[in-house]
């Protein structure tokens, strides 16, 4: 039970992070033809943001696994 747990969190995650990369390329997009609005700053930001930490906080449980 606990596996299949992982496994839709990890999937779940990857789905996430798909996304984040879909949104942050449209706004870097829409950045170059027009000036973002406050919104869409903010979610550009965000994103960019949600995009590191999910990357650190994977490195940082892998290397925890390898090494403990």
């Amino acid at each position: 039970m606990i596996s299949l747990l992982e496994n839709l969190f990890q999937i779940s995650a990857i789905i996430l992070l798909l996304c984040s990369f879909y949104y942050y390329r449209h706004f870097k997009k829409i950045k170059r033809e027009r000036k973002l609005t406050l919104l869409e700053r903010s979610i550009y930001i965000t994103t960019q943001a949600a995009i590191y930490l999910c990357a650190g906080s994977y490195l940082l449980l892998f290397l925890d696994r390898n090494f403990g």
